[in-house]
């Protein structure tokens, strides 16, 4: 069996603690940083025109690497066995998605308001994977136990 777990700074050690439900499985830890922040402050360098420097987007760039590494690096050792690890970036939903082509179980924690069970449980990326994934969807909450979920 095959299970993609996505692995997002906050909430992915829920994720991680429901894989290993699967111990026979292959897992694949899934990073994804978004290109909207670097984006932005690409932009926004380019609008300062004649202004000399270092590109604030590149900084960006590379620290969102540096983050999703560590995390994936986090994620494979609470697991405690071997997983592959898989970094992205782009829009993250469209990533996630594309990710979970041939997966047989996608993880996925619940990030919105833990308050509002429901739709309001869900940010909107994650949203759009629960509609749109390409395989069942295992969904749990993050941090806080007695939800009726991992974590």
């Amino acid at each position: 069996m095959a299970v993609l777990v996505w692995v997002v700074e906050g909430t992915w050690p829920a994720c991680v603690d429901a894989a290993k439900a699967y111990p026979n499985a292959d897992i694949t830890l899934l990073h994804v940083s978004g290109h909207d922040v670097p984006h932005a402050a690409h932009g926004a360098f380019a609008g300062l025109l004649g202004r000399r420097g270092l590109d604030p987007g590149t900084t960006l760039e590379s620290l969102a690497s540096t983050s999703g590494s560590d995390l994936l690096a986090s994620a494979a050792s609470r697991l405690g066995r071997p997983c592959t690890r898989l970094e992205r970036s782009g829009r993250v939903e469209r990533e996630v998605v594309a990710a979970a082509e041939g997966a047989e179980l996608l993880v996925v924690a619940r990030d919105g308001d833990h308050g509002r069970p429901g739709p309001k449980s869900l940010g909107p990326a994650s949203r759009y994977v629960v509609d749109h994934a390409p395989c069942p969807v295992l969904l749990v909450w993050a941090g806080e136990s007695g939800h009726g979920g991992w974590g």
